[in-house]
């Protein structure tokens, strides 16, 4: 079943270049879209409706894992699983609201007052009658291949289908602190009829219920290509008939402007599935609509187009992990006819903003509300001590000796690294790849006295450090090392100030149970746009109230990377935040 871990192990880190079904079809859609929002981070304010849809898939789930006594009809089953709509809508309303609540940009005259708990009712209702015909072809197919394996007390799977009771499959189960102890059962557990004797209605239920992401489990449950550069995390899987059927959820209808992404989303994840030597080969693929209560069928990939995507989704991934280098141009050159990361789009595409934002149309195009619109146009004056983001030096060469190797191990974003120690003299400097599997052969290096070159500088906890990515090399030393920076010289913080563009705040859990927390927001200095994050102790009251089109000026903030892009980061202790255009007095955190 899709549950898997990363090929190189350890934590189930997010990378940004890493290929996704939503990634694709966004640079299907649009590609600077794409650039803009997956790899440079740029949001936009929040909707509603993007709430909507995690939340009531939750619920959906929640439904779905009950498992009903015995039931005499159809009628009597869907009366049943109503009740728990009823139960599982007005929940999901309230966790609408608490993340409603904690965004900290939501588009203007959005009221949370005007969502209806009915509505939501409606919506998982139409999820249960989609399932329903499930549980009513296999009640006609009298359980399927699987009712007497179920009724002998094993399972036909790998890995089951989630249901309250059972025990949950976590992906990474040794970070688990005291797994084994826990006690999942219920109050009353399912009861199965005797070998041989006709098919219940509560049965019917049990073995249609489809594998989904599992609301106990905190850590990710995706699937991984071999090679890593792939990832997917599916809605549900049908299997009850022994056939495997891809299905995902809209909480919309079948006409939204997004809709044509969902042929290619199947499309991806059946490709993945596939590729990662899952149970069983893909039958077909649905999309499941909310709203109108729709199923949307589409044909598997055959075996030749599984074979043309492996090219097709290799080189899309190879020109994502190509677009765009140290700080990102914005506003971008006019539209050109083809969209691309260095011309703004034409703005059709269905989810553009940014991209198609161009220095032609600053007035109107765009997410930027009225004061930060305003304040692009007249554009930013930076002062001393700061200078612009497109002077921060990305790629330095330089020499030492290989001492020392380690990994893979969780770097500030819990993903999986490689990192070796270099040094050079009395000084030393650690290693570390700039994203999972940037750099693959860091620890191949035949020589110890090496140069690094192509490697981005930085910091994290007030040390040095370089990171490599695709572009880096390590090549043994010769006699000519003129353009090696010395470990003492390199530049690892930066003085800047700029416009605040977007602002984000994420949470979560670790794959341990402990939580993280970090928050983001873009900076424009008039002609480009960097990422500047915070962890932890770091976010305070004041970041926490920043809002687009305000003034900050960063003293002292430490010098990172993601994908290649500058990523600046406020240390605790030695950043120095100032609010030029603000009542509020320079602040150091």
């Amino acid at each position: 079943m899709p549950v898997g871990v990363p090929p190189k192990g350890g934590p189930l880190g997010r990378s940004r270049s890493r290929l996704s079904a939503s990634g694709l079809t966004t640079y299907l859609r649009c590609p600077r879209q794409w650039y803009l929002t997956r790899k440079v981070g740029l949001s936009s304010p929040s909707s509603i409706g993007q709430i909507t849809g995690l939340v009531i898939e939750d619920a959906l789930c929640r439904v779905l894992m009950h498992r009903p006594g015995p039931m005499e009809s159809l009628e009597a089953l869907r009366s049943w699983a109503y009740d728990l709509c009823q139960q599982e809508a007005k929940k999901a309303w309230e966790e609408g609201e608490e993340a409603w609540n904690a965004r900290l940009w939501k588009r203007d005259n959005s009221d949370w007052s005007t969502v209806e708990v009915s509505d939501y009712e409606s919506k998982i209702r139409n999820g249960i009658d989609l399932f329903l015909e499930e549980v009513v072809a296999c009640y006609n197919q009298n359980g399927g291949p699987y009712l007497e394996t179920y009724r002998s007390d094993s399972i036909p799977f790998r890995i089951p289908s989630p249901a309250w009771g059972n025990e949950p499959h976590f992906p990474v189960p040794e970070k688990i602190r005291s797994l084994q102890a826990r006690d999942w059962s219920v109050d009353h557990a399912f009861q199965w009829q005797s070998q041989g004797e006709e098919i219940q209605w509560n049965e019917a239920w049990e073995i249609a219920r489809p594998w989904f992401k599992d609301p106990r489990v905190h850590q990710p449950q995706r699937m991984f290509h071999p090679e890593g550069w792939a990832a997917g995390e599916l809605d549900i899987v049908l299997r009850w008939d022994g056939n495997v059927r891809l299905i995902d959820i809209k909480s919309g209808h079948s006409g939204s402007s997004f809709s044509e992404s969902l042929q290619h989303q199947l499309r991806f994840y059946a490709w993945l599935w596939s590729r990662t030597n899952e149970e069983g080969v893909v039958q077909s693929m649905e999309g499941w609509y909310l709203s109108s209560k729709e199923r949307i069928e589409y044909n598997a990939p055959s075996n030749e187009e599984l074979t043309l995507m492996d090219e097709e989704f290799f080189q899309i991934n190879e020109t994502m992990r190509s677009m765009g280098e140290g700080a990102s141009k914005l506003p971008a050159k006019p539209f050109s006819g083809t969209a691309d990361h260095n011309h703004a789009c034409d703005g059709e595409s269905a989810g553009c903003g940014w991209c198609g934002v161009s220095s032609e149309n600053l007035d109107t195009a765009g997410p930027m509300n009225e004061k930060t619109r305003a304040a692009m146009i007249q554009g930013v004056n930076i002062q001393a001590p700061c200078s612009p983001f497109s002077e921060i030096p990305s790629r330095v060469d330089v020499s030492g000796e290989l001492i020392a190797q380690w990994g893979p191990l969780p770097n500030h974003f819990n993903e999986p690294v490689l990192g070796a120690m270099l040094k050079a003299g009395e000084a030393t400097i650690a290693i570390e790849e700039a994203e999972p599997g940037a750099f693959p052969s860091l620890h191949d290096a035949n020589e110890t006295k090496v140069v690094i070159r192509n490697a981005l500088p930085g910091v994290w906890r007030d040390q040095p450090r370089l990171y490599v990515d695709a572009h880096s090399s390590i090549e043994a030393q010769s006699m000519d090392l003129t353009n090696s920076i010395r470990i003492g010289l390199l530049r690892t913080r930066a003085n800047v100030e700029g416009l605040v563009l977007s602002i984000r705040q994420q949470s979560g859990i670790r794959l341990d149970g402990r939580p993280w927390s970090m928050l983001a927001f873009h900076l424009w200095d008039g002609s480009h746009a960097v990422e500047v994050v915070a962890f932890g102790s770091a976010i305070n009251e004041r970041l926490l109230g920043l809002q687009p089109g305000e003034r900050i000026r960063l003293i002292g903030a430490e010098l990172g990377w993601r994908a290649g892009l500058v990523q600046l980061r406020i240390d605790v202790r030695k950043t120095r935040i100032e609010f030029p255009s603000s009542t509020f007095p320079s602040k150091t955190i």
